[in-house]
């Protein structure tokens, strides 16, 4: 269910603050805040790609994005992985088709867009966050660590792109591209050489792609997290001198949690942000900012 927006839902005998507390309730349903309380926000109807959704941010983008009205294509090398979160989706009320993909197989990538297509008849979004990692200092980086990081997270993320903007954005003049890269598309972190270098190339791909098929109605930004929980980081957050490190260097304080990007993901892929292309979004609690102490504490 859509609420309306308050001008949309106020009587013209209802005061501001009637309408607002209507609108509140509305907003609350069920325990639970709506997102689309602004029908800008709405994404009934829309078909979305969520790549590498058998696991964290995949499966935080895609319940969000699920829960703004889309129906969804959800990916993975496995397609066992993607059993219960196939379920899950499916008892919000929306269609969730699980294909197998692997972003370093052009043949894979070609298959899920054509299968995508044949199922739905449209692609109006498309969540580009499978990805990989290896964290090693510098000097012990293989060539076959920096291939399988750069041929995921940055050839992957352009092939599947082009897939699926041929097939479905371009004819349709219509399209939500969301590229997911990191807070290291603008900071560099010891021991992420690779990945720093596939998230930087993410963001000036992410400005390239919204410059190419902007004149074919297609939106292209990037999302960049912080230092979210995941299962690719979960060993350093079993150590609680890192946390402590980490939240002090985080000016809100706390490491993101799985509905802090709810409302980025839904505005990307909306008409909320229709004139919005090119970008990268950061949400990370502040850290992007340098966060480091420019004054002594005063004992």
């Amino acid at each position: 269910m859509v609420c309306a927006s308050l001008q949309e839902g106020s009587r013209p005998d209802e005061s501001d603050s009637d309408a607002m507390k209507k609108n509140q309730k509305c907003n609350t349903q069920n325990g639970e805040r709506n997102i689309m309380s602004n029908p800008l926000f709405d994404l009934s109807g829309k078909v979305a790609i969520v790549t590498g959704a058998s696991r964290g941010l995949g499966q935080y983008l895609g319940r969000a994005l699920a829960k703004a009205g889309a129906n969804l294509v959800i990916t993975s090398r496995k397609m066992a992985d993607l059993s219960a979160f196939r379920k899950e989706i499916e008892q919000l009320g929306r269609k969730a088709l699980p294909l197998s993909l692997d972003v370093r197989d052009h043949d894979s990538i070609l298959k899920m867009a054509d299968d995508a297509m044949a199922h739905y008849g449209k692609i109006d979004i498309l969540v580009n966050n499978a990805g990989c990692n290896v964290r090693k200092p510098a000097v012990e980086v293989t060539w076959d660590d920096w291939n399988l990081i750069l041929d995921t997270n940055l050839r992957g993320t352009f092939f599947v792109a082009q897939a699926v903007a041929v097939r479905a954005m371009i004819p349709a003049k219509y399209g939500r591209i969301i590229n997911i890269g990191s807070v290291t598309c603008v900071a560099g972190y010891a021991g992420l050489g690779p990945y720093c270098a596939s998230r930087g190339g993410v963001k000036q791909l992410t400005m390239s792609l919204a410059d190419d098929w902007g004149v074919h109605g297609i939106t292209v930004n990037c999302l960049a997290p912080g230092w979210f929980k995941t299962a690719q980081n979960k060993v350093l957050y079993e150590n609680e001198e890192w946390v402590k490190y980490l939240c002090d260097r985080i000016p809100l304080k706390r490491p993101g949690k799985p509905n802090d990007l709810d409302g980025a993901v839904v505005f990307l892929a909306s008409d909320a942000s229709e004139y919005i292309t090119g970008q990268t979004l950061l949400v990370d609690g502040g850290i992007s900012t340098g966060a480091t102490r420019a004054t002594v504490a005063k004992k």
